[in-house]
């Protein structure tokens, strides 16, 4: 890999913003092709730049094939098979804020802590002859959590669509989802536990820990990393 790989989010309110903050420090993106090119060039940063979905980029970076990127944190800690060690984020950006979150119905009174989870799982395996059904898209960050909390009366159900909705339609009991109110939550019926929120995600300049860095792409990487320059705006 001779030249430094960075990717940036490929569409939406993501992409917008990740180019406001390269314009901000001073490097405004070009995207090669129009609208429909997955190519870039980033003003002063000599590097070959990929438009890709947030889950590329936080897989990229994982494995090495990126040396920096633009995702969230909720991607790369679920993606990263050994956890935080696999990646270094280095700067959150302050944009695309979300919490990964553990949610049960409101029905539920009892339950408002991980402990009652738990305590409401074995009940509920010993009256139904099941474990409590949990769905969501993040299988590992959800059972290193779980494992933590000493909560293991469940079985995973992975999510294909919107995950909120499995306690109403019965293809689950609980969720681990992400929120930014919780408006959606509550809309399903769904409340978060006192100590469920396993992570507070955000928009973060990655670096790959096992990409090969030279001088070079070391010396790009500072570049990255200054403050952003007071009045500088995104071109229109």
């Amino acid at each position: 890999m001779s030249r430094i790989t960075i990717a940036i989010p490929s569409k939406g309110r993501l992409k917008e913003q990740t180019e406001d903050w390269l314009a901000g420090i001073g490097h405004t993106v070009r995207q090669i092709g129009g609208e429909r090119g997955y190519t870039a060039e980033i003003e002063g940063i000599d590097a070959e730049v990929r438009l890709l979905s947030a889950r590329e980029i936080a897989q990229g970076l994982i494995d090495g094939v990126l040396h920096l990127g633009v995702t969230g944190e909720d991607l790369l800690h679920d993606l990263a098979p050994e956890g935080p060690s696999d990646f270094e984020v280095l700067k959150q950006l302050g944009f695309g804020g979300a919490d990964v979150v553990v949610a049960v119905p409101q029905a539920w009174f009892d339950v408002d802590t991980m402990a009652d989870l738990e305590a409401a799982g074995a009940a509920f395996r010993k009256a139904h002859g099941r474990r409590l059904r949990v769905a969501t898209k993040y299988l590992r960050i959800t059972r290193r959590y779980f494992a933590q909390k000493s909560v293991g009366e469940y079985r995973l159900v992975e999510s294909a669509g919107a995950t909120e909705a499995a306690p109403a339609t019965g293809s689950a009991d609980v969720i681990v989802d992400i929120t930014t109110t919780g408006a959606t939550l509550r809309a399903n019926g769904l409340k978060v536990l006192d100590d469920g929120v396993i992570l507070k995600s955000e928009a973060s300049l990655t670096r790959s820990v096992t990409a090969p860095w030279s001088a070079e792409a070391n010396a790009i990487l500072e570049t990255l990393m200054r403050q952003p320059r007071t009045g500088t705006k995104r071109p229109l």
